[in-house]
């Protein structure tokens, strides 16, 4: 792969529409000087996805994978290869907005300690998505936000809560997420043990603890339709049968556990993962219960 300055890296699933609003913001926000390679890679959606790129947006690079593979495997199958000194890994239900890309780009630039950064994220209704923004998970925490959701409140979720200026944060989300490539690679980018979920936050635990910062910059913004794909969320504008929710509500309970074994589970003695444990597999039949006979999100 040839290098440029930056390799934006856009992974897509059965959402035609939103992927096409999605270069299309990108495209917008170019200057002709902006040295971006954009890549899409396509985890074999059944719809119109991969004709629409390769017909509407010809410069674009497609890697269309003949099965779901989740997401970072996928991501990693291009991540592995890019030349360039800077990444964006950007979703595809998201609109960018004019001088988010450059800014977040010449800050990382010109701040060596920097591994990644992001934007603020937005859901629709403009409310901040709270996974932009995150603290690493630990037993407390996740039990108190998974089932009582008051956790945001105390934790830097809040809107009111969170800086205007930029600052460091523990993790961001797979949204909008831009790195240093040389941070990525030498850590090998994504687990992909992790199918759905939880990879970008094993990326930032594994470059804090390598000694990168990952800071949030909230003077720019995208737009996040999240859920499109996995259809979890109200906020989305997919239309992601029961099947598909099943399937993407179970990876992000095995990506708890995941996470779980592999940084926390050797310092906290057996009797309490077990309980740790029953409660990720309680978690998942509330859930699936919700999905199933509630028709509602989780």
């Amino acid at each position: 792969m040839a290098a440029d300055e930056l390799t934006i890296v856009i992974l897509s699933y059965n959402v035609e529409n939103l992927l096409s609003g999605c270069l299309d913001s990108v495209i917008r926000s170019q200057k002709k000087t902006d040295k971006w390679k954009i890549v899409v890679i396509d985890n074999a959606s059944v719809d119109n996805s991969v004709r629409m790129v390769r017909n509407k947006f010809p410069r674009v690079r497609v890697v269309a994978n003949k099965e779901n593979i989740g997401f970072g495997a996928a991501n990693n199958l291009v991540l592995k290869q890019v030349s360039g000194p800077f990444t964006l890994l950007l979703n595809p239900d998201t609109i960018v907005y004019p001088e988010v890309i450059s800014t977040v780009l010449e800050y990382l630039k010109s701040h060596p300690d920097v591994g990644a950064a992001t934007c603020r994220v937005e859901l629709p209704d403009g409310r901040l998505d709270y996974s932009c923004h995150r603290r690493f998970p630990n037993p407390a925490n996740a039990f108190i936000y998974f089932f009582t959701g008051y956790f945001r409140k105390f934790s830097g979720y809040s809107d009111n809560l969170i800086p205007q200026t930029v600052h460091e944060i523990d993790a961001l989300c797979g949204a909008f997420a831009m790195f240093k490539t040389s941070a990525g690679k030498k850590l090998g980018w994504f687990d992909e043990d992790f199918w759905w979920n939880g990879e970008d936050l094993d990326l930032c635990f594994r470059l804090k603890r390598a000694n990168w910062k990952i800071v949030f910059i909230p003077q720019v913004k995208i737009t996040h339709f999240k859920g499109s794909s996995s259809g979890l969320q109200a906020t989305g504008r997919g239309s992601a049968g029961i099947s598909t929710r099943i399937r993407s509500m179970q990876a992000g309970i095995s990506a708890m556990r995941i996470f779980y074994d592999k940084h926390y589970k050797s310092g906290y003695p057996a009797i309490f993962n077990f309980i740790v444990y029953t409660g990720m597999s309680l978690l998942k039949i509330v859930r699936t219960f919700k999905i199933k006979y509630l028709n509602s999100q989780v």
